[in-house]
């Protein structure tokens, strides 16, 4: 009887022992797989910000085409360089000026107004038939350095929009299209012809 129940004994042991081994190794071998499958698994985070179309939905805008006149580089005053290319998609007005010319004078204040007030249209001054250190002294003392200012002692530039005498402006709308007006032009005259240009 003794024998019996001491070999039961045994065996109940025996039992136990082999179920807390299975559940002490089971959560390891568990957790080990957990562990790599999540590291083999890609991040939740891998496709790059960038690709989401935009909130409004909207396509981003094209690059304008760069009209043949707008293709040139020149300096500032400045000592800058500038492409004529940054002008395009834009309506500009270009004025021809030289730094003697009293016509270019006369005009100077109507230019600086316009530019101030039309604000969606590029002003650029082209100096030329003189020295760069007089072109400085003009600009200075007629205060029209609120917009740029070319220098073009060589002519490039005014041989590219084949304008051979100042005071002359050249209107270009944004498809590259020009017109020519020989100043000098007064306060009304140079506003009716930015508005057109802006509203054409």
């Amino acid at each position: 009887m003794l024998t019996v129940r001491m070999a039961a004994a045994l065996v109940t042991a025996a039992l136990l022992a082999t179920a807390c081994g299975g559940q002490g190794t089971a959560p390891a071998g568990g957790a080990t797989t957990e562990a790599q499958a999540t590291s083999a698994a890609p991040p939740a985070t891998t496709a790059p910000a960038t690709t989401a179309p935009p909130a409004s939905g909207e396509p981003a805008p094209e690059k304008a085409a760069v009209p043949e006149a707008l293709k040139f580089s020149a300096k500032t005053l400045e000592g800058k360089t500038f492409q004529g290319e940054s002008l395009a998609g834009r309506p500009v007005v270009f004025w021809f000026w030289a730094p003697w010319c009293p016509k270019c004078m006369s005009e100077a204040p109507h230019v600086k107004a316009a530019a101030a007030e039309y604000g969606d249209v590029a002003f650029v001054g082209v100096a030329g038939l003189d020295t760069e250190a007089a072109m400085k002294e003009f600009v200075q003392r007629t205060g029209t350095d609120g917009f740029t200012q070319l220098s073009d002692e060589k002519g490039a530039v005014w041989t590219k929009l084949g304008v051979s005498a100042q005071s002359t402006f050249v209107f270009m709308k944004p498809d590259g299209t020009t017109a020519k007006a020989s100043g000098p032009l007064g306060e009304k005259q140079l506003d009716d012809l930015v508005r057109a240009l802006r509203d054409g």
